[in-house]
């Protein structure tokens, strides 16, 4: 009987040891824990160490150069090869590892839009990752680069150890935020090198945790700097690389693109200049990786010494990627292909495959799930990304009794965005699309049809027009401007009058310079109208410009430039129809002296003077002074100055508008004294017009608040375009962002010694939002653009995107991938974002097949029928 009961509790004591060891092997697979084991078994929770780099790409072959990491990272744990960023761009891309989330979901549109801002900080840096698991008991660190406008004046929650780089990316000259202590460091290697600080303070941190604190896990950042910009290697490197070439890939300098987005139509090749910079840049960012690449080996050093290794999860990964030369692109980042959203990725720790290589999908927005995840930590529902370690569950048993249900896949599609969302209502949410979503050039072109937008501006109420531009595309243009040209008046005056227009190569004595325009005075301006404007700030032809106001009249010909032109012969409003399609770019400022014999001489009584460059003559002509069409940058930047006038002068109208309407709301009534004054109507009629005095000055606060915001983009852009002008910047371009570059830019080996030249490589308003999908059949992109463009590019036809296909999709395949990507837009938490098919729901897939195979389209112009396979009428 004794033995029977040894027996029994000797069964129950294995009972209990086996489950003892399942729970052990269910935290080693990757199992959340609850809240018991987290308290009970915190001594065997386990270290987590990120290292992310800055702008560093996979497609160029920036690994490559990183032997000891490939050996440390790929042979002791996994490469995830389909790893990508939501948003290549440096401070989005961070927000969405450090929350979690899709941009549209953190609101850090840009480098610049909710970069550290306050409403960052006040709602969304409270929830990061290192806020989670610091109340969980971590010991977290972060060293290095945090976000682009983090200017060093507080320490973000979750983070114990703190020592961040002030702004963006240098290795020299900077500050560092050391625990809310600023550090200045200068130009000195080794010990200013940032690189090298950041490797040593973190391997410091983590050997004086683990003896002071033996028992509690460490959580670590190592936020390098490189490859980004200014790109400074350390000196024993200086010299590496010599003949970089892994940059040049079939897509280098492949330009233009006609069939793409706007920015690489306008973008040609690139000139020799810009090819030889592409080679020093890329030799220069690797030789900044090689100094990571030691600092990935000295963190693997320590963590083998401190023997920590086998319970430490070591990350590398990038925030996003880079171009160097593709499409003719000189360098940057931000476009929705393969080389900018593709990021290296390698994970190695308990329970990691060594040596494996994984195909699934991988974002920057499952990386604060997966963290979590290590530390045991739950995952919260609003997080969009979800975490990575059940994709190394490889050991949980199969119930043999569920083989004939459909096994669930792990993600297929995901979204890349840029900017902020399109179609906003006033309540905040998304316009919803209909099934036969059309872009903006098809609806145009509906709109184009219809009878009052095909009459030139002659019907009274007349805002718009359809004209056809140089591309055969319908456009709409307001008839504000055009609204007088085309009516019968001034058609007669128009055909009354002969043009003598002078083209440039024509000699100076064959101009008209006659300064009396044959307009007559008393037809202006009437006794009448005289009386009404004595004083002197109230006629309009007062205000002109001084005695000797010196200047040329031009006439602006699309195709053959400025041309000089009489003043008898030009009116105002032609002139004004012909300016407004080139009307989009940008304007300037410059020296408005001209010797008085270039021009003529003007009386007050002659010309208005709008700005202190052009005037309005008495015959509606307009004239400016000569400089201004004789350089490109002075247009841009004259027409730059009266965009901000107009701006100005718009808001003050509207301000003054909402007083106008918030005292006709608040007018007094008229008193009757033969009415008791203490009548309850008049009560109610007091206090109802008390209300809608408060409604109107809440409503008034708020478009002031509105009219601040935008009154301080404009100063701040005014002051960028001043600043310009006083350095005599004259690289910018219409749109588009551009930079320059000097011998002086680089001030460590390798020098730039070939003198300095302009580039504009990317747009500040370069809007889009794309399907990537990628699966056993299909792997391809799909991008709707703010203008209404479409791409379209399938990788197992066409792997360096060189032809967009969207003409050889159907109008249902369109369709089917726009509602997609409308859900992911608007998509929030991780069951919305990863939307998980079984393997027979993915059939729908076989719409997004394109009507060629296997055979790559030729370049040649689309004719109408293949057109018509989209929409009709669509022009790509």
């Amino acid at each position: 009987m004794a033995g029977r009961r040894q027996s029994a509790s000797l069964l129950f004591i294995l009972l209990g040891l086996f489950f003892f060891i399942a729970d052990g092997s269910a935290y080693l697979s990757g199992q959340r824990w609850k809240s018991r084991l987290q308290r009970d078994r915190r001594n065997v929770r386990p270290n987590i160490i990120l290292i992310l780099t800055d702008d560093q790409d996979i497609e160029l072959g920036s690994m490559q150069a990183m032997n000891k990491t490939r050996k440390i990272m790929v042979q002791g744990g996994t490469h995830f090869t389909n790893a990508f960023a939501t948003t290549p761009m440096c401070c989005p891309s961070r927000s969405s590892i450090l929350t979690g989330k899709y941009v549209h979901n953190h609101h850090t549109y840009t480098n610049n839009e909710n970069c550290s801002s306050p409403s960052w900080q006040l709602h969304h840096e409270p929830h990061t990752f290192a806020v989670h698991l610091n109340n969980s008991g971590y010991r977290t660190a972060f060293f290095g680069k945090y976000l682009n406008e983090y200017n060093g004046s507080y320490i973000p929650p979750g983070w114990r150890e703190w020592v961040a780089l002030v702004k963006n990316s240098r290795f020299y000259n900077y500050t560092l935020c050391r625990n809310g202590i600023r550090e200045k460091h200068g130009a000195e290697y080794p010990k200013d090198y940032l690189t090298d600080i950041i490797t040593n303070e973190s391997v410091n941190y983590f050997r004086t945790s683990k003896r002071i604190y033996p028992n509690r896990p460490v959580m670590m950042v190592l936020s390098h700097v490189a490859p980004h910009g200014p790109e400074d290697a350390a000196p024993q490197y200086s010299s590496a690389f010599p003949n970089a070439s892994q940059h040049i890939t079939p897509s280098y300098n492949y330009a233009p693109n006609p069939d793409k987005h706007w920015i690489l139509r306008y973008t040609g090749p690139m000139k020799p200049v810009h090819m030889q910079f592409t080679n020093m840049l890329q030799r220069r960012r690797l030789q900044t990786l090689l100094s990571v690449d030691d600092s990935v080996e000295k963190v693997y050093n320590m963590l083998v010494e401190t023997g920590e290794l086998d319970n430490t999860y070591l990350i590398y990964m990038s925030d996003h990627g880079y171009h160097i030369g593709q499409f003719g692109l000189v360098k940057g980042k931000s476009m929705p292909y393969e080389f900018d959203i593709r990021v290296p990725f390698y994970i190695r720790g308990p329970n990691v495959e060594a040596g494996a290589i994984s195909p699934h999908i991988v974002l920057n927005i499952d990386l604060a799930p997966t963290l979590l995840d290590m530390a045991g930590v739950d995952i919260p529902a609003d997080m969009d990304g979800k975490s990575i370690l059940k994709l190394f569950d490889t050991d949980r048993p199969v119930n043999r009794f569920q083989f004939k249900q459909n096994r669930k896949v792990w993600r297929d599609s995901f979204l890349v965005e840029r900017g902020k969302p399109l179609h906003k209502l006033g309540d905040g949410k998304e316009v919803a699309h209909e099934e036969n979503f059309l872009p903006k050039y098809q609806r145009v072109r509906d709109l184009c049809q219809r009878a009052e937008y095909q009459t030139p501006c002659e019907q009274p109420g007349q805002k718009w027009q359809c004209l056809e531009d140089s591309n055969g595309m319908m456009r709409l243009f307001k008839c504000k401007g055009m609204a007088g040209l085309y009516s019968p008046r001034a058609q007669g005056l128009l055909a009354s009058r002969t043009a003598t227009i002078y083209s440039p190569s024509t000699s100076a004595d064959n101009c008209d310079c006659d300064p009396t325009p044959t307009v007559k005075k008393k037809r202006l301006m009437t006794k009448r109208k005289m009386k009404a404007r004595k004083s002197l700030a109230r006629n309009r032809w007062a205000r002109s410009l001084p005695l000797q106001w010196d200047t040329n009249q031009y006439t602006l010909d699309l195709e053959e430039g400025y041309r000089p032109v009489g003043l008898k012969n030009a009116s105002r409003r032609p002139q004004i129809g012909q300016l407004e399609e080139g009307e989009e770019g940008s304007s300037g400022m410059g020296d408005s002296t001209v010797p008085p014999s270039a021009g003529i001489s003007l009386s007050p009584s002659a010309a208005l003077k709008v700005t202190y460059r052009c005037s309005i003559l008495m015959n509606d002509t307009v004239s400016c002074d000569k400089g201004l069409y004789k350089s490109l940058q002075a247009w841009k930047d004259h027409k730059l100055h009266i965009e901000h006038e107009i701006e100005t002068l718009q808001t003050k109208i509207k301000n003054l508008r909402e007083v106008k309407g918030h005292l006709k709301n608040a007018r007094p009534k008229e008193c009757n004294c033969n009415q008791d004054t203490y009548q309850l109507p008049a009560y109610k009629g007091m206090f109802r017009l008390k209300s809608e005095r408060f409604q109107s000055l809440r409503a008034a606060s708020k478009d002031k608040k509105q009219w601040l915001l935008k009154e301080q983009k404009r100063r701040k852009k005014l002051r960028k375009l001043l600043k310009r002008l006083r350095n005599h910047d004259t690289c910018s371009m219409p749109g588009l962002t551009c930079f320059t570059h000097d011998n002086q830019h680089w001030q460590t080996a390798p020098f730039w010694t070939m003198g300095p030249f302009c580039a504009c490589t990317s747009a500040n308003n370069n809007t889009y939002s794309c399907l990537r999908t990628i699966n056993d059949t299909h792997n391809f992109l799909f991008c709707e653009f703010a203008t209404g463009f479409l791409e379209y590019f399938d990788f197992n036809t066409d792997p360096y995107q060189l032809i967009n296909a969207v003409s050889t999709l159907d109008r249902q395949a369109l369709n089917h991938m726009h509602l997609q990507l409308t859900k992911l837009r608007g998509c929030k938490g991780h069951k919305q974002c990863n939307q998980e098919t079984g393997v027979k729901e993915r059939s729908y897939v076989k719409d997004y097949r394109p009507l060629h195979r296997r055979k790559r389209p030729k370049m040649k112009k689309q004719s109408s029928k293949s057109m018509g396979q989209i929409w009709e009428g669509w022009v790509g």
